[in-house]
C-alpha cells in the first residue's frame, strides 16, 4: 500500500487557449481517488491550490510572454506543497507550466531527505525553451529549462536544488524546436523520440533509463506525464495534438513498467483540456493509466467499449 496525496493544480495561465482550468476536477470526476483506492492505496484529495501572492509582481522579461507573474506564483505555491508533501502526490494539472513548481518543490524534498533525484519526461515537446528563447512566450514549454537551472528566468522563484541533466530524461519527443534541440544535444540528458520508440519498441529505452536509476543509493524518480505524449487518437482533450504519439498498449506497458521497478515517487497529470474531449475519454485514459503505474494489470481490466 502507497499513501497517494492528490493535489489539484488548475494552472492555465501558461499558454494562450485556456481550458486546462478544469483538468483537475474532470480526474474527479472520472474516479481518480476511487479507482487508486480500490488498488489497496491510502487516498487523500487535498484540494486544489491557490497561486502564491505577492510573488511574480512588475516581472522582467519579453513583453510577449503569457501571463508571467501567474506562472511565478502558482510555480512558488507548488514547490512549497511538493517540498512539503508527503507519500506519493499526484498533480493534477493544470498544463504543463505547474511542473516548474512540482518538480522544483520535489527536487527539494529529495535534496532535504539526501536522496539523488531523476526525472523522466513523457512529452511530445522538450519544453526546454526559457523566457528569453520562446517565440510563442507561452511558459508551459519552459519548465525543463527552468528545473535544470537555466538562465533566464529573472523574477521567477530561486531553485534549491537544480535538477542535474545526467538525471534526466525524455520519451516521445516528436515536436522540438530548433533552438531546444541544439541546446539539449549539449547536455548528457537522455533523448528517445519517436523514432526511436518505432525502432527499439518503448520497454527497451525505459528500462535503461531505469537501470540507471536503480543504480544509485534510494533515489526519487519524479514522472512528468502530458497528454500529448499520447496519440490523438486515443486522447484527443489536448490544445498541443502532435499525430504520431504513443498508443494505448505502449503507454500501458511503459506505466506498468515503471510500477514494476518501484521508483516512482511523484506524479504529474498535465495539459488535460475538457473541453476538447469526448466524453470525458481522455480523463478516463490518463486515470486508467495513473492506476497502471500504481499496479492495475491487464488481467484486472474488464471490457468496455468508448462512446
Amino acid at each position: 500500500m502507497t499513501r497517494i496525496t492528490l493535489i489539484g493544480a488548475p494552472v492555465d495561465c501558461g499558454k494562450l487557449r485556456p481550458g486546462c482550468l478544469m483538468g483537475p476536477d474532470a480526474y474527479r470526476v472520472a474516479g481518480l481517488a476511487t479507482v487508486l483506492g480500490q488498488l489497496g492505496h491510502e487516498v487523500e484529495d487535498i484540494g486544489n491550490l491557490a497561486p502564491a501572492t505577492g510573488c511574480g509582481r512588475d516581472m522582467p522579461g519579453p513583453a510577449h510572454l503569457v501571463r508571467p507573474a501567474e506562472v511565478a506564483a502558482w510555480t512558488e505555491a507548488l514547490a512549497h506543497a511538493a517540498r512539503r508533501s508527503l507519500g506519493l502526490p499526484i498533480f493534477m494539472g493544470g498544463d504543463h507550466a505547474l511542473a516548474l513548481g512540482s518538480v522544483s518543490g520535489m527536487a527539494a524534498r529529495a535534496r532535504d531527505e539526501g536522496r539523488p533525484f531523476f526525472v523522466l519526461w513523457l512529452d511530445a515537446h522538450a519544453d526546454f525553451h526559457t523566457p528569453l528563447t520562446t517565440e510563442s512566450g507561452n511558459l508551459h514549454g519552459t519548465p525543463v529549462a527552468y528545473v535544470t537551472g537555466q538562465p533566464g528566468f529573472d523574477g521567477f522563484p530561486p531553485l534549491v536544488a537544480p535538477v542535474e541533466m545526467h538525471r534526466l530524461a525524455m520519451i516521445g519527443l516528436r515536436s522540438v524546436d530548433p533552438g531546444e534541440r541544439d541546446r539539449l544535444s549539449r547536455t548528457p540528458a537522455t533523448l528517445y523520440d519517436m523514432r526511436h520508440v518505432d525502432e527499439a519498441g518503448i520497454a527497451r529505452p525505459l528500462r535503461e533509463f531505469l537501470a540507471r536509476v536503480a543504480a544509485e543509493e534510494d533515489p526519487m524518480l519524479h514522472v512528468s506525464l502530458d497528454v500529448d505524449f499520447l496519440d490523438p487518437s486515443i486522447a484527443p482533450a489536448v490544445g498541443t495534438t502532435v499525430p504520431g504519439g504513443a498508443t494505448f498498449r505502449e503507454a500501458h506497458l511503459l506505466m506498468e513498467l515503471l510500477s514494476e521497478s518501484g521508483l516512482v515517487t511523484s506524479l504529474d497529470l498535465v495539459e488535460l483540456n475538457p473541453a476538447l474531449d469526448e466524453r470525458g475519454r481522455t480523463a478516463r485514459l490518463m486515470v486508467d493509466l495513473t492506476a497502471s503505474l500504481m499496479g492495475k494489470r491487464i488481467f484486472d481490466r474488464p471490457t468496455r467499449s468508448f462512446p
